[in-house]
């Protein structure tokens, strides 16, 4: 693969820290589908072949099994073992693991948040790779924090939460940031309007006849049957598919396979989808009640369509005649005006400035200065 000279730059500045004395804590800033991964790829090999283990922490079963996927393609000529840990194995495959990881026989485990737990032993961990770390908790974080005292630390982010971000302003941690977009890419055209049957209906059709496939967000799993039964009579051409987190991993796992298989054409699920889903062929997202999401939220979710050279639309819904809190308004605002490639890092900076730094020494990861006084922090 080409690299464009930002990456080049991240993997030296990576290759650097690695090789110095302290322990890297580096966080890569890069847009949604810009390329993140194959850094990290890169960083996850030199430390397999600096002969350390390197553990790859993401926030979601799907994106684990996705990037396990990535990993076993890109090493298969190469003597690395790679595997998984997450609620999609069985509890027999899990002991398996943990125990050829505590021998060494492991070189890169992928696994959500499981990882962190007590039972995971590493016989030499060299390199800790966080992806989107804003989708973890403080709690979680601090668990980290135990696991990396002297290993390497790579974090990648597209939208950065405010108390992080502030921390690498303020150079607690180092930054690499990737700015250049991938060629062909187009700018995901946004729309924030009223929820309105037959727009939306048009903007699945018009998806469906070029072949395309539709994300419809609806962020509640208590009444999201009622919603497949709308939409489904509002489009009884489309082929619909349900996905939400607390359906069992089968269930969840067939639906997303079958989507990836085109046999669905629309795909109403939950913000399950937000992080790093990779399905260039769906162009069009819908989302349900827009203004209760956060920032990060609606930018991760835009980022899951335009992933190929096609024109990609994102309408983001509020309910009809529904008067917006200022502070989604502000939200909506700001994706609105953000479209084009790269601009995660601004959207985090206007996260800072509607949300507020959140505070260093403890746990909040939002809101305002001037609540805790700012000699709190200098």
């Amino acid at each position: 693969t080409l690299f464009r000279s930002d990456q080049l730059t991240a993997i030296e500045e990576i290759k650097r820290d690695m090789e110095s004395k302290r322990p890297m804590d580096r966080l890569l800033c890069g847009d949604v589908g810009y390329g993140k991964t194959e850094v990290a790829l890169r960083a996850a090999f030199k430390a397999v072949m600096d002969g350390k283990q390197v553990a790859f922490l993401v926030p979601t079963t799907i994106l684990a099994e996705q990037h396990y996927n990535n990993f076993m393609q890109r090493f298969a000529d190469f003597p690395v073992k790679v595997d998984m840990i997450s609620r999609f194995r069985s509890s027999s495959q899990q002991k398996k693991t943990l125990r050829e990881l505590k021998e060494g026989s492991i070189d890169i485990l992928v696994g959500t948040h499981r990882l962190l737990q007590k039972d995971v032993v590493f016989k030499d961990l060299g390199l800790l790779i966080i992806d989107e770390e804003q989708r973890f908790g403080v709690a979680h974080k601090e668990k980290i924090k135990n696991i990396k005292k002297n290993v390497d630390v790579l974090t990648l982010t597209a939208t950065p939460i405010p108390r992080t971000l502030h921390m690498s302003l303020l150079n607690v941690r180092d930054m690499s940031i990737i700015e250049t977009p991938p060629e062909e890419r187009y700018p995901v055209s946004t729309y924030v309007l009223e929820f309105n049957e037959q727009l939306i209906r048009d903007a699945i059709l018009r998806e469906l006849n070029r072949g395309g496939q539709v994300y419809f967000v609806y962020n509640r799993v208590e009444s999201i049957k009622d919603m497949f039964a709308r939409l489904s009579s509002l489009v009884p051409e489309a082929r619909i598919g349900i996905g939400h987190g607390q359906m069992s991993e089968h269930e969840l796992e067939n639906v997303m396979e079958s989507f990836l298989k085109r046999e669905y054409d629309v795909l109403l699920c939950t913000t399950i989808i937000e992080t790093g889903l990779d399905i260039p062929n769906v162009n069009t997202l819908v989302v349900y009640d827009s203004d209760k999401m956060g920032l990060s939220q609606l930018y991760q979710l835009r980022g899951r369509v335009g992933r190929s050279n096609r024109m990609a639309y994102a309408y983001l819904t509020y309910r009809k005649d529904k008067v917006l809190a200022e502070v989604a308004e502000k939200r909506l605002e700001a994706i609105k005006e953000f479209t084009e490639f790269g601009s995660g890092f601004k959207i985090a900076m206007r996260d800072l400035e509607i949300r507020g730094a959140g505070n260093m020494l403890g746990a909040e990861q939002h809101g305002h200065m001037e609540a805790v006084g700012y000699d709190m922090y200098c």
